[in-house]
Parts: C-alpha cells; structure tokens; sequence
C-alpha cells in the first residue's frame, strides 16, 4: 500500500508498506483524510527526530472506513466510517490505575510513537476507534481529534452559561475552544496579534482584542465590570501569555494552560494567592470528549467547514507541510 515517510531534514519520502496481520482487538483503516497538526509540523522541523525515530509514517487527525475487523471485535464492522482517538496508555502505570489513561505515564501516541495514517490503510487498536453518524462528512471527521481537544479544553474549565472565556491565542486549537465555549454558551473573546487571524475569527462572528495594540487588562475589566474572566485559555504558549492570564482572570477564577511551554515562563505566584486562582493543565482528551466532538460536529451549529483552508492529495504533501502553519492556514487535510 501507498504510504509517505517522513524521513528528517523537512523531507518526505513516497514509498510502499507492507500491511501486517491483525491482532486480537485491532482494526485496519481504509484511510479517508489525515489533518496536519501543530505537532506534526514540530516533527517535520526537525524538533522530535529523537521520539519519532525517521523514516516513520506519521499523521493522527484521521478520518475512513474499517476495512478489516478482529473476530472478537464486536461493535465494529467492515464499511463502518470511523475516527481514531489516538492514544495506547499502558493500563498499568499509576495515572492509567486511577483512571486518567489519556495521560498515562507511558502514553503511546499513534502516529507519533508508531506509524501514523498518512498511508492507504492504519491498523490501530479497536478501543481507540470511534463511530462517525452518517450525516457527517468523512472531510469534517477529521477535525474530530483537535475538536476533541477542544472539548475537553473546555469541559475541565467548568464554564457555564453566561460567563466569559478569554481564549489568549487565535491559531486552530484556539479557535476550536472559542467555538466550543461559545456552543456551550460561554460569551467567548480572543486575543491574537496576527491581522490575518484576526479577521477570521471576526468573519466567525468573535469578539477580538489584539495586545499590541490594547490593553487587554482595561478592556477585560470594562467588559466584566472590573470582575474579570470567568475562564482564561491560555492557547499561545508565549511568555507574554503567561502573564497576561493572571492579569485579567476574575477572584477564584479558572485559567486552563493548552500551550505546550518549551521554556519555563516567570509566573505571578502572588497573583494565584490574592485572587485565590485555580490552574488547570489540559492534554489532548478521554473517549467523552470524543464523543461529544462528534456529537457537536454532527448537529452542524458550528462552521467547522471553514477551519478546512485546503485538501491536497498524499501525493503533494511536501508541499502542503511547507505551506502548512501559516497565519492563514487553519486546518489543511492530506486526502488518503
């Protein structure tokens, strides 16, 4: 079968791949979409070399149709349309026996720690394969795993109706949470400097503030009426951020950190002391949040369709990684 290796130094490599026998509990994917995420961009930089291992097929945000299913896997059949919830924790570390195994201390992530779907078909264990409703697209299926991270983004914060959300950051994810949050009728503000995300998340009906331009600080406190946000998203992963959300956070406030920090930021302890501030650190997802994903996508109430900037075929994907991650690109999908 067709597959794309990334092979280090920015590259990509077409070739073929055997595919293997199937185990017990695993089901192989006839490959529809694959996205390009942020960290498959880290990957083609040169910054996971060490983990991924290259040459290594990479890619998770899958959509397809089971082509082949173990005997002793009932729920699923071949033709059913699926996505993959990435994740194979090792159900036995301290995080995995209390329960947490989406950040099991020995967490395999599919498509990073093993081969990944941009390749004709994806053998991936059957626990991690989820239903898609026949009323939505195998395109939009998948943005169900950063949609995912989204919702569960927004489901630890424990926003309710009503509140305000400062989502600092307005790349994809960010734009995810803010229109999770808005769905569950949070009233949703993002803060980005870049004009061209900007004005999508304006076109998306958002409410925007850039801090380079503003002071976020005054703006947030003439909006609340000097109470401050609800909940603040912490999205950009910049030191600026950092300090921005315990600026502008409301007394016994929520701030969730979704940005992965390469370098310690300085952090205002006192500030988590007088206001009696809760932080929250929120990693990729649980079945429940793919669930609920696939729940809101299908009811079509969000403009997901637009978060897609381009569909390339695996042919190109050179290309399409080294146009990906730009201010304008939101989402591009490799069509398997």
């Amino acid at each position: 079968m067709r597959a794309s290796f990334y092979t280090g130094n920015k590259s990509f490599t077409a070739g073929e791949i055997d595919p293997r026998a199937l185990r017990p509990d695993e089901a192989r994917i006839k490959v529809s979409y694959c996205g390009i995420c942020g960290t498959d961009l880290h990957i083609f930089h040169g910054r996971m070399d060490q983990r991924v291992n290259p040459p290594r097929v990479i890619g998770h945000e899958c959509s397809g149709i089971i082509e082949e299913i173990s005997l002793s896997t009932a729920n699923f059949k071949k033709g059913d349309r699926v996505v993959v919830r990435p994740l194979h924790p090792c159900g036995e570390c301290p995080a995995c026996l209390d329960g947490y195994a989406h950040i099991c201390h020995r967490l395999k992530f599919l498509g990073i720690d093993t081969d990944g779907a941009f390749q004709e078909f994806w053998t991936v264990p059957a626990f991690a394969v989820h239903k898609l409703p026949d009323n939505l697209s195998l395109e939009l299926g998948a943005l169900i795993e950063p949609l995912a991270v989204a919702c569960h983004d927004v489901r630890i914060s424990g926003i309710k109706k009503g509140e305000t959300a400062v989502i600092i950051g307005g790349g994809p994810i960010g734009m995810l949470v803010a229109l999770v949050a808005r769905e569950s009728g949070a009233d949703a503000v993002i803060t980005e400097i870049n004009p061209v995300r900007i004005k999508f998340a304006k076109s998306l009906g958002f409410e925007t503030i850039n801090p380079d331009e503003s002071d976020v600080e005054a703006y947030i406190n003439d909006k609340t009426r000097a109470r401050g946000a609800d909940v603040v998203f912490e999205v950009s992963g910049s030191a600026n951020a950092a300090k921005l959300m315990t600026q502008i956070i409301k007394t016994r406030g929520t701030i969730v950190v979704v940005a992965i920090y390469t370098e310690k930021p300085p952090l205002d302890l006192h500030r988590f002391f007088w206001r009696e501030i809760t932080l929250k650190g929120a990693r990729v997802y649980e079945p429940e949040d793919y669930e609920a994903a696939i729940s809101i996508a299908s009811k079509g109430n969000m403009p997901l369709e637009r978060m897609i900037t381009r569909i390339a075929p695996l042919s190109d994907i050179q290309s399409a990684f080294e146009n990906a991650g730009s201010a304008a690109d939101m989402k591009t999908l490799i069509k398997i």
